[in-house]
């Protein structure tokens, strides 16, 4: 997931340096939805492997 992140935010760059406002707008927003559910799979993982799974 992080890494699709990455390449939205990689293509929004492109993007804005080529003039695609719109493009690169729609790009950088959904690379910010992306790496906001990957931050939160990354703590449910980590909070799951203190609690739950260190039995």
């Amino acid at each position: 997931m992080l890494k699709w992140s990455a390449t939205f935010f990689l293509i929004a760059i492109v993007a804005a340096i080529f003039g695609f406002t719109g493009i690169a707008e729609g790009a950088a927003s959904v690379g910010k939805i992306i790496f906001g559910i990957f931050l939160a799979l990354c703590l449910l993982t980590l909070v799951l492997g203190i609690t739950i799974f260190k039995k």
